[in-house]
């Protein structure tokens, strides 16, 4: 009976890849006191007032550090997240800070994050594709464009693209939709590197290079992952930073709104 079952499981995960090709997400690997963490303890440290820094993405060379220590524990340097903690020292003097309100002050200062906002009428450009190929974004009018900006050193980006092939190109695939995925400020080599990982991993996108960050600095400042929507006549009705729980269902609800209304 165990062996039915099994079997079955076997060809459950085989019909499962030969619809989707995407291979299982990164998980992030917290290293906090040089030791293997979880994100509980960040939250408890958090919440406690200790959590002085969090790094996403190391070094090769640490990488290959770490990996010497946790072996197989240790994936990509890009999901690698490394907590550096407050000493009690600081942590009292931080205290002292918060409660004469200065912290508060601090945090409340938020950067600005677009250029071109929602209603904005979108800046055309010309985007260089890692195949050769150029696409304009004034040719895809009456279509809907999903613009994301994104680096291959950036940890919640790459996390972002390995939900998209199920949340937003298989919903869309036969619709007037198009996702061009626009690596920001890297030489054309260094993409074209990690983008054979991606594509090895089932991520076959539109990817695009901005290595002096033309059509960046047109369109957003500061953080990434960014996702821009451009509606059929080129007007964006959509945007959002970051890759928080849920963003991406928000932005298919977006997409199929501009495609129904064609």
């Amino acid at each position: 009976m165990k062996k039915i079952i099994c079997f079955a499981f076997i060809l459950i995960v085989q019909s499962f890849y030969a619809q989707d090709k995407v291979v299982k997400k990164p998980e992030y690997i917290i290293i906090i006191d040089n030791e293997i963490s979880s994100m509980e303890k960040v939250e408890k440290y958090g919440n406690e007032g200790y959590v002085k820094s969090m790094n996403k993405g190391v070094s090769e060379e640490k990488r290959n550090e770490l990996a010497k220590k946790f072996g197989d524990k240790i994936g990509d340097r890009e999901f690698i997240v490394i907590i550096e903690l407050y000493s009690e020292k600081e942590k009292s003097e931080n205290d002292k800070k918060r409660n004469n309100g200065v912290a508060e002050k601090e945090m409340l200062k938020e950067p600005q994050e677009y250029i071109l906002n929602i209603n904005d009428k979108a800046i055309d450009f010309t985007l260089k594709l890692i195949d050769g190929k150029e696409i304009k974004l004034s040719d895809l009018k009456g279509k809907v464009v999903l613009v994301n900006f994104w680096a291959t050193w950036c940890a919640p980006c790459l996390m972002e693209f390995y939900d998209i092939p199920t949340k937003i190109l298989g919903p869309f695939k036969d619709d007037n939709f198009v996702f061009l995925a626009i690596s920001k400020g890297e030489a054309e080599n260094l993409v074209s590197k990690k983008v054979m990982k991606l594509k090895k991993d089932g991520l076959n996108f539109n990817y695009g290079i901005d290595p002096e960050q033309k059509i960046w600095n047109q369109y957003g400042m500061n953080s990434i992952p960014k996702n821009f929507l451009i509606d059929q006549n080129g007007v964006i009705k959509f945007v959002s930073t970051g890759n928080a729980k849920g963003n991406l269902e928000n932005i298919a609800v977006e997409i199929r709104k501009l495609l129904s209304n064609k």
